[in-house]
């Protein structure tokens, strides 16, 4: 039985070493059963691996393979790839020039636009095809023209430094985009290197921020900290076997500060945590029934 091939998508991408890695957005390959093609500025087309997808940001890394070449000897070479230089995100200001490249719309390559960033430390929800939704906080909010197909394709700094990867719009709107910062990237790239995969320290509670609103609404006792809380009946306020559970965190502890550090909307509890590797142990104070408590918490591990 014959079977027919057909294109059922297409983003950006860029590569980050010699030996072939290449990162891109999770969502550009979301699909199990596709297969990828990575075609190179030169006209070059590689098959491509999946090698792995980042479970909290919109990132994946991808691999291709090294064309065999004769050298001057006579023996065969793996013919290097030329990367990008990756620079700092951490250095970023509002208002620095900055440049997009990419996919754009699937059918423009090597599409390039210019604008500033206009914001930092963003947090947003984005969408996607086969039902991909996902907050990613942290993002580099810019107004160089991001559109459908630019998706993981790189933002430089006027150094040519890639200082984020491309990553979501805002739909109806004008000269919104994000990026997810370079320095998470690296983060990535250097897990799948060491270890084959991507993770993350994982607390495993579900809990709301508090602000004074929801403080006042609620009459809780103070006006900052994480609310430990259950969603609907398949959402437990704390995941059985989880950090949480096993140092006996409970649904209406309220977590004041972890590892010293005060819980606020804009020192999230999640921002707090990624700072932190699987299997460290961190201190973690909580308030329950008015008495703040102590609890020494060895974090889980979250991956794909």
């Amino acid at each position: 039985r014959k079977t027919e091939r057909t294109k059922i998508g297409g983003g950006s991408g860029f590569i980050v070493s010699a030996d072939g890695f290449v990162v891109t957005n999770k969502h550009v390959v979301l699909d199990e059963e596709a297969d990828y093609t990575v075609f190179t500025n030169d006209g070059k087309s590689y098959p491509a691996r999946v090698l792995a997808k980042d479970p909290l940001q919109d990132l994946a890394v991808l691999k291709i393979d090294q064309e065999q070449i004769v050298d001057l000897t006579g023996a065969f070479m793996a013919k290097p790839f030329s990367p990008v230089r990756l620079g700092d995100a951490s250095t970023l200001q509002i208002g620095q020039s900055v440049i997009a490249i990419g996919n754009a719309l699937g059918e423009f390559r090597n599409t390039v636009s210019v604008g500033v960033i206009s914001g930092l430390g963003r947090t947003i929800t984005a969408s996607g095809g086969a039902n991909f939704v996902e907050t990613i906080e942290d993002v580099i909010q810019t107004d160089a023209a991001i559109n459908k197909g630019n998706s993981g394709g790189p933002l430089l700094n006027l150094a040519g430094e890639v200082i984020g990867i491309n990553t979501a719009t805002v739909l109806d709107a004008q000269n919104i985009g994000f990026a997810v910062p370079i320095n998470k990237v690296k983060r990535a790239i250097e897990q799948v290197r060491a270890v084959g995969k991507i993770t993350y320290p994982l607390l495993g509670v579900r809990y709301v921020l508090i602000t004074d609103a929801i403080a006042k609404d609620r009459n809780l006792p103070v006006s900052y900290g994480a609310l430990v809380e259950k969603g609907d009946s398949a959402t437990p306020a704390v995941t059985p076997g989880s950090a949480a559970d096993k140092a006996g965190m409970l649904e209406g502890d309220i977590i004041l500060e972890f590892n010293g550090e005060r819980v606020t909307p804009e020192n999230s509890l999640a921002k707090l945590i990624q700072k932190y590797n699987p299997k460290d142990t961190v201190v973690v104070k909580i308030l329950r029934e008015g008495q703040e408590k102590i609890l020494q918490v060895t974090l889980g591990e979250r991956s794909e």
